[in-house]
């Protein structure tokens, strides 16, 4: 493991009521597949505000949401291959599935047989997101396994970056798995943070 357990600090909600204050809390040990980064910037989507006020009736507090999170690498474990100290990396709202299924084979983490494990609020299963329940990008640092961080281009502003991680990839995807291309006819229902990430592509 290249690091120990790491204290951090979140901006996290003990109740429904949404009043957010920082916390201190410690991410599980980094494995030899994991990375460690500094968090720069996270968005807020409205599922963040849906599971604070517990609106799904399953959020356990306190919670510290985030799954729009764009940071810095500051440290590799031994067997990652694909991301370097100082790379711009994303991660989006899953840190984990079993990676074995033929839906995380063909990249499709979310339908995982066996369950993924979310950014936050999430009892992790699979052995690399820790053991207790997952907190999110509101954070100063995270680790992850390798598989679900997304590397950003230096060129985009990190401060950009985060809607890319939840509503812009949620529209992209329909519409690359339905060939749309030049000529295609979409419609657009609402221009909220999804809708205007669509009508951008």
């Amino acid at each position: 493991r290249h690091n120990p357990i790491m204290s951090s600090i979140c901006l996290a909600t003990r109740s429904r009521r949404c009043c957010f204050e920082p916390m201190r809390f410690e991410r599980h040990p980094a494995g030899d597949e994991d990375v460690t980064l500094d968090v720069k910037f996270c968005g807020v989507c409205h599922s963040d505000v849906h599971q604070a006020k517990d609106d799904f009736l399953r959020t356990k507090f306190p919670i510290c949401p985030g799954h729009e999170i764009a940071g810095v690498v500051t440290a590799v474990g031994s067997k990652v291959t694909k991301l370097r100290v100082g790379d711009h990396v994303g991660v989006g709202c899953m840190v984990d599935s079993c990676l074995e299924c033929r839906h995380c084979k063909a990249g499709n983490e979310q339908f995982c047989v066996k369950g993924n494990t979310g950014t936050y609020n999430a009892d992790p299963v699979h052995g690399r997101a820790g053991t207790a329940t997952t907190k999110g990008g509101y954070s100063t640092r995270m680790v992850v396994h390798e598989h679900f961080c997304v590397v950003l281009p230096k060129s985009l502003p990190l401060e950009k970056a985060g809607p890319l991680l939840c509503a812009a990839i949620t529209t992209y995807s329909p519409l690359r798995r339905f060939a749309v291309g030049p000529g295609s006819r979409v419609g657009v229902n609402g221009l909220g943070g999804l809708g205007t990430m669509a009508v951008k592509q």
